[in-house]
């Protein structure tokens, strides 16, 4: 009997709240746009991309495209993102 595998997809594990609060504040510490940007794709996806896109008036496979690992999203794309997830966008000092 073979073993079949597949690739690993995040938003299948993003249950609860706090699950999806520690896997953006994990993304955030990197620093890196493009994978903030995918990392709030899984979230989305997570929750339904069809739902997200209707809560945000966008369009699904451009959310799609733009919270993808090579996707580009703009700063109101994001705040409405996270407005849909019922999260919202801070700014504080980093840890000593």
């Amino acid at each position: 009997m073979a073993l079949k595998l597949y690739p690993f997809d995040p938003a299948r594990h993003l249950e609860t709240e706090e699950d999806i609060l520690y896997y953006l504040e994990a993304a955030m510490e990197g620093n890196d746009p493009k994978h903030i940007a995918s990392a709030l794709g899984d979230v989305a996806r997570s929750k339904g991309m069809t739902e997200i896109a209707r809560k945000t008036g966008m369009g699904r496979q451009a959310l799609y495209a733009a919270l993808s690992e090579n996707g580009n999203p703009t700063l109101e794309t994001l705040t409405s993102v996270l407005t849909a997830l019922g999260l919202e966008l801070t700014v504080q000092k980093p840890a000593a």
